[in-house]
């Protein structure tokens, strides 16, 4: 089976500080030691994305050496009711705020947590655009995408501030200037989270009668740094480790019908 045509992309990104956080645990978060494809594929997609394509990362390289700090921050042990969202989006009554320094009998409030992130990161993430079948043959290409993610990366453009890993954690981006050279540092670092999306599924959740059709999908794959460079296999291919295919949750009408 041919593959569909793709073009990959490059950027750029550095920040203070990032938490890639390693599934396995649980209230304390430890990050890995570079970014994961999934948070490749969020930051890209934070600067542009469409139904039309997909992002399928394929290299990391690393520019600086690999530091941790530890941080205690401050995490809300509730969250916002759904019920009460959509009640205010319909206008039946004001939104219900979730305020991080109330305590109620619930226990939902704020508490601190150990977190064991990286400092002073800085990466060049490269990224492929592959069209989806939800492109038009007639208006939809990747050079046109291309040409698109180029223009607002130059111009610093995007839907929402790209992070590494937490939202706090902010990602600057730009294109490479070519002068960068990644770290001389050569490990094995282990099983890595690929993504928790199914690249293979509908490229947005679908509703049919009050359920979501589209699926996630776990997946792992053996990430290495050779000479301060992590690529990563195509999704397709055996060198990524897929979970059984597992329905999305039922969208919150469909959780509150009863049962006939």
């Amino acid at each position: 089976m041919n593959q569909p045509h793709e073009y990959t992309c490059r950027l750029k990104v550095w920040g203070d500080y990032a938490c890639f956080t390693r599934p396995e645990l649980k209230v304390e978060r430890l990050s890995y030691l570079v970014p994961t494809p999934s948070a490749v594929r969020g930051i890209f997609e934070a600067i542009l994305f469409k139904p039309q394509f997909r992002w399928h990362p394929r290299l990391i390289s690393v520019l600086k050496p690999i530091q941790f700090i530890a941080l205690r921050r401050n995490e809300v042990q509730g969250k916002i009711s759904t019920k009460n969202v959509e009640a205010a989006m319909a206008g039946r009554k004001p939104l219900e705020p979730l305020l991080a320094d109330a305590m109620d009998e619930e226990g939902s409030g704020r508490t601190q947590r150990q977190t064991m992130a990286l400092r002073d990161v800085e990466y060049i993430l490269e990224a492929a655009i592959r069209l989806t079948p939800a492109a038009d043959p007639a208006q939809d290409s990747v050079a046109k995408y291309r040409e698109m993610f180029l223009r607002r990366a130059e111009k610093g453009q995007c839907f929402h501030q790209p992070a590494f890993g937490c939202r706090e954690f902010v990602a600057h981006f730009t294109p490479p200037d070519g002068d960068a050279e990644p770290v001389d540092d050569t490990r094995d670092l282990g099983l890595m989270l690929y993504d928790i999306f199914d690249y293979d599924g509908p490229v947005r959740r679908v509703e049919s009668e009050g359920d979501l059709v589209a699926s996630r999908r776990l997946s792992l794959f053996e990430a290495k740094l050779e000479k301060g460079i992590v690529r990563i296999p195509p999704w397709e291919s055996d060198g990524v480790h897929k979970a059984l295919l597992a329905p999305l949750a039922s969208s919150t009408r469909a959780a509150r019908r009863k049962p006939s």
